[in-house]
């Protein structure tokens, strides 16, 4: 309507401006133009649409022309103005589309994501939270382990202690045992090395004489 409009304007605008340079026309000065005579539409009689011939079409259409021609200049700048403001429906239109676009981002995309992003900060803080209370239970565990540790330290350096001087009195003992054996058993054997040196000494007493006597008979006969 609006292409319309200002396509239409545009010749009346153009012959207003070449006529501003003569007088300003009056209504009462219009030519009396030698129109065709037009029959009666049929469509004010009844619903049917008539069908127009070329002819007709040209006459009206010329006949609308010419009366915009001839309009004064007040009339073109009233339908000049009328036509800056006027405008087709395409731009309501994107302008509901758009609409509609935002709407189903917003419940299909947007509202999810918002959804989400909040449940997940949700359960961050929660997780935040949980942490910052049980860090001091984390602290009492940890005493607790550290006072178990050391007390099972202090245990176990007792008890091996209490090893070790067991140990070492055993130790102690069986030494003790051991060089009471080995004494006595050193006494024994020096007992008997006293006694075999003296049967020794005997018997080779005995020899020596044994052989001094045979030695003197045979240096010596009678």
């Amino acid at each position: 309507m609006a292409s319309m409009i200002m396509a239409s304007s545009k010749p009346v605008i153009s012959i207003a401006a070449s006529s501003s340079f003569f007088s300003k026309p009056k209504l009462k000065q219009i030519p009396q133009l030698s129109l065709p005579k037009l029959p009666t539409p049929k469509f004010l009689k009844t619903q049917q649409i008539p069908s127009l011939s070329s002819t007709t079409l040209k006459s009206i259409s010329l006949f609308t022309v010419t009366t915009l021609s001839f309009a004064p200049p007040s009339l073109a700048a009233e339908i000049e103005k009328a036509a800056l403001f006027d405008f087709n429906l395409t731009l309501p239109i994107m302008m509901v589309q758009f609409l509609f676009l935002m709407f189903a981002l917003d419940k299909v995309y947007f509202t999810p994501l918002g959804k989400f992003m909040d449940e997940r900060d949700a359960a961050i803080k929660e997780k935040l939270a949980s942490v910052k209370d049980t860090s001091e239970e984390v602290k009492q565990l940890e005493e607790q382990a550290a006072a178990i540790m050391r007390a099972a330290r202090a245990e176990i350096a007792a008890a091996l202690n209490k090893m070790k001087k067991e140990t070492q009195l055993e130790v102690e003992e069986k030494l003790a045992e051991g060089r009471k054996k080995v004494e006595a058993e050193l006494q024994e054997a020096l007992a008997n090395l006293e006694n075999q040196k003296e049967e020794t000494i005997k018997s080779l007493d005995s020899q020596i004489a044994a052989l001094s006597q045979d030695i003197v008979k045979k240096v010596l006969p009678l």
